[in-house]
């Protein structure tokens, strides 16, 4: 071994700091609690705009605006508002044929109303004859629902043409006929006697 050498310790140079220079970490963890993953997913989906008490007010009022006008456009026959089942020309001039008359089958329920209040009384015959009654006005409103289906479709294949007349307007007809004048929708847009052309 060369006599010349010795162990050296190493000298402290500006650059590497001492222990004494190095910083203090805390002792545990990193001083705040680590988000689950269902946190940081709220965070994410979070919406752009400032879920505040006016915006959710805002917004209430939008969509009851938006609300109204869908139903008054409904009422009115506008056909963006209305379901399927009621859009296009031929529907609305079937509303417009069976808004225009008088139908026995649209007093159906104004008729078992007479008869359930009539069942109250404690009198056979009167429960009786008002059974009856109300099974003869029905048999006679399926007929005029019948009759009103088959008058629309040869009217709606002689305006529109056979073979483009939609299938079920005598039945769309019937079921019209068959709610009191007040309750149908789209509500009615002609008068009595005024039959559309």
């Amino acid at each position: 071994m060369n006599p010349d050498f010795k162990l050296r310790t190493p000298v402290p140079t500006p650059s590497s700091p001492t222990n004494d220079d190095a910083p203090q970490t805390p002792a545990a963890g990193k001083g705040r609690a680590t988000p689950t993953r269902a946190e940081r997913e709220a965070a994410r989906r979070r919406p752009l705009v400032a879920n505040t008490k006016e915006a959710r007010a805002a917004a209430k009022a939008e969509l009851q605006a938006r609300r109204e006008r869908a139903r008054i456009g409904m009422e009115n026959g506008e056909d963006k508002y209305l379901p399927p089942r009621d859009k296009g020309p031929q529907r609305r001039w079937v509303r417009d044929y069976v808004d225009a008359g008088w139908h026995i089958s649209e007093w159906v329920m104004a008729a078992m109303l007479i008869v359930i209040i009539a069942a109250i009384i404690p009198v056979p015959e009167v429960q009786y004859w008002s059974m009856l009654g109300l099974w003869a006005y029905m048999l006679l409103a399926i007929g005029d629902m019948v009759l009103l289906g088959l008058r629309v479709k040869r009217k709606a294949a002689a305006k529109f043409g056979a073979e483009r007349r939609e299938k079920g307007l005598g039945w769309y007809a019937a079921m019209r006929a068959l709610q009191m004048r007040f309750m149908r929708l789209p509500k009615p847009q002609v008068k009595r006697g005024q039959y559309p052309a």
